[in-house]
This record gives C-alpha cells, sequence and structure tokens, in this order.
C-alpha cells in the first residue's frame, strides 16, 4: 500500500494506492475513512487492477489550499472532488464503487461524466440527493434514525461534535451496524480522520445544505442544477442492499427506475451500513464483475 498525495483545484487529496492494472477508486462515507477499504483493496489489487483510495474532503490528511475556501460538504463538492481527483492523475476511465457520501460523489459522476466510469458498485441504490424534496418527511421509524442530522442542524450539534466527535461517531458506527460485532473494535483506526480541522464545518454543511439551510458553494452550482434534473445512471451498475442497515430505511426498491444500462441488485442479509468493511468479499464481488 502506497500513501500519496494529489494536488486538484480546491484540494491537496490524500490517497491510498496498490496494485497495478485498470484503476478502480473506492470511496468512503461519513463517519468512515479510507480503512473500510483495507480488505477490498488486498482483493481487488490481487486481482491485478489499481486501486485508489482517497480521504474525503475533511477527512483524514486532505486539505484545503486556500484558508477563505468554503468548507462545503454539499454533494456537488464531494462529486467534483473525485472528478477534479481523476483529472489530477490522469484517469481517464475507472470503475467507481462507494457508500454513503462516497456512494453519492460516485453516482453523480457516472450520471454526469458516464464516458468516465467504466462501472459502478453503489451501496443504496441511487444515492443522490434530491432538494426539491427535502422538506417531506420518510416514516417516523426512519426519521428517528436521523437524530444526528437533526442534532447538527444546531448550535448545540456544532459544538457537541466538536467536543465528542469519536463518542458521536463511534455510537452512529455501533447503531448503523446492528450486527457488525466488531464495530467498536474498528471503530480506533479510523477515529484519527476525523480529526481533521476541517471535519466539523464540512460535516455541519453537508447536513444543513441537503436541507435546504445552508447555502452551497457557488463554484458547484452548475453541478447541482444539473443533479436537480435526476440524469439517470447509464454505465454498468451493481446495487448493494444493506439487509440491515440501521439508518434511513429501505433504499434500493423504488430506484431501479434511475438505471438505464446493466444492472444488478445484491441483497447482502445481516449486513449493515458500514458495507465494505462488514461484508469485503461480496463488495470485492461486485467489483470485480464490473472489471472483467
Amino acid at each position: 500500500m502506497t500513501h500519496a498525495s494529489v494536488t486538484t483545484p480546491v484540494l491537496d487529496i490524500a490517497y491510498e494506492s496498490s496494485g497495478e492494472g485498470s484503476p478502480v477508486i473506492l470511496l468512503h462515507g461519513f463517519p468512515y475513512d479510507v480503512r473500510a477499504y483495507d480488505e477490498v483493496a488486498r482483493i481487488v489489487a490481487a486481482a491485478g487492477h489499481r486501486v485508489l483510495v482517497p480521504y474525503l474532503r475533511g477527512f483524514g490528511p486532505t486539505r484545503f489550499l486556500v484558508a477563505a475556501t468554503m468548507r462545503s460538504g454539499q454533494q456537488a463538492a464531494i462529486a467534483q472532488d473525485l472528478m477534479d481527483f481523476m483529472d489530477a492523475l490522469g484517469i481517464d476511465q475507472a470503475v467507481l464503487a462507494g457508500y454513503d457520501w462516497g456512494g453519492r460523489a460516485a453516482c453523480i459522476t457516472a450520471a454526469t461524466q458516464p464516458g468516465r466510469v467504466r462501472g459502478l458498485v453503489t451501496v443504496d441504490g441511487y444515492n443522490v440527493q434530491n432538494l426539491a424534496y427535502a422538506d417531506e418527511p420518510v416514516d417516523p421509524e426512519w426519521e428517528a434514525t436521523y437524530w444526528y442530522q437533526y442534532y447538527f442542524h444546531s448550535e448545540r450539534g456544532r459544538r457537541g461534535l466538536a467536543a465528542n466527535r469519536e463518542r458521536l461517531c463511534e455510537l452512529l458506527w455501533r447503531t448503523w451496524s446492528p450486527t457488525w460485532q466488531d464495530a467498536a473494535k474498528a471503530f480506533p483506526a479510523s477515529a484519527p480522520s476525523l480529526h481533521n480541522p476541517d471535519f466539523v464545518d464540512v460535516v455541519l454543511h453537508s447536513y444543513r445544505h441537503r436541507f435546504n439551510l445552508a447555502e452551497g458553494d457557488p463554484r458547484y452550482q452548475p453541478l447541482e442544477d444539473l443533479i436537480a434534473q435526476e440524469p439517470p445512471i447509464a454505465v454498468p451498475a451493481i446495487v448493494l442492499e444493506s439487509g440491515a442497515d440501521g439508518v434511513g430505511g429501505p433504499g434500493p426498491e423504488g430506484d431501479r427506475e434511475y438505471f438505464t444500462g446493466s444492472y444488478e441488485h445484491r441483497l447482502l442479509p445481516g449486513i449493515g451500513h458500514n458495507v465494505p468493511q462488514e461484508a469485503p468479499q461480496a463488495f470485492a464481488d461486485a467489483v470485480l464483475t464490473l472489471c472483467t
């Protein structure tokens, strides 16, 4: 495993790489980091592929280049970071795979720049936010699992995340993966990434912007406008469904219409939110299916 970084227009993006061959980019979510892909990366690299696992903005060693840059966590920013990452490394086309924030970046890139995506593995389907429906409620039992999002809307939540980031995020790890017995044991390896100096600002903006409670960074507005049209995903896609996800409720059943290319749905019984770390072989198998 090689540790490196690459400069993009907004960030110095830290990443880990392994293997040689056709590129595969693995994208983590909140509140996780690249450690979620240790086993997946090993399997995919051993199969003859170049595996790259970047730290998202606000996580680990990734840093903003300019102090005055807005610490945006909006979906278009995360997606543009992925496109910029590929540009900086000279990657014309790759298989993309991700979950949570990273899955959203992968879906947006596949939908808006299909020529750059050889295949897509996405957890919970069309993982893209439609801000026009941000105020629409969901089933009460699933609203309850979003408590942390509503918490982050307040100044109390900002202070709570800043003061208790490890305790709060470990709680999310455990409750989002209720059947994963190793969640608490695995958490410390990823905890240092939560101490990035921009972590709190990026996270708070992400969960406020998606509810129309904060303005986005104007530089990403053209991409946000494109996302708002809900562009379909035409590239070959495999959707992984967590059978025991502790947050957000059922995902992919109503998303099939957004996938217009070859499509496969794989249910993972007993697997929670952190799919690549809980079920690395199943995740790697999906990636390798699209690499052939």
